[in-house]
């Protein structure tokens, strides 16, 4: 028989990634991270959760951190409305 892994809730995650959306510098380490959660989220629970968020385009993972690259489609949308040159 395989052996079922435990996988995270879907609060965890949305609680993860709302962390991520809304943090002050545009890099986080893992630690950082940690800290901030609102709730203590196991170590391999929050890898999971990061290899999903990286997997689906809403972060990258460097040596140096986390960055939070997913754009609304609305603030997307004016983005493209702007554009770069006025």
């Amino acid at each position: 028989m395989a052996k079922i892994e435990h996988s995270p809730t879907l609060n965890t995650v949305i609680m993860v990634e709302t962390t991520l959306k809304n943090m002050e510098n545009s890099i986080m380490t893992i630690p950082e991270l940690k800290r901030k959660l609102p709730k203590k989220v196991n170590h391999n629970t929050l890898m999971t959760i990061l290899e999903y968020l990286e997997k689906s385009n809403k972060i990258l993972m460097s040596v140096k951190g986390i960055i939070y690259t997913h754009t609304s489609p609305r603030i997307f949308k004016k983005m493209m409305a702007e554009g770069i040159e006025h």
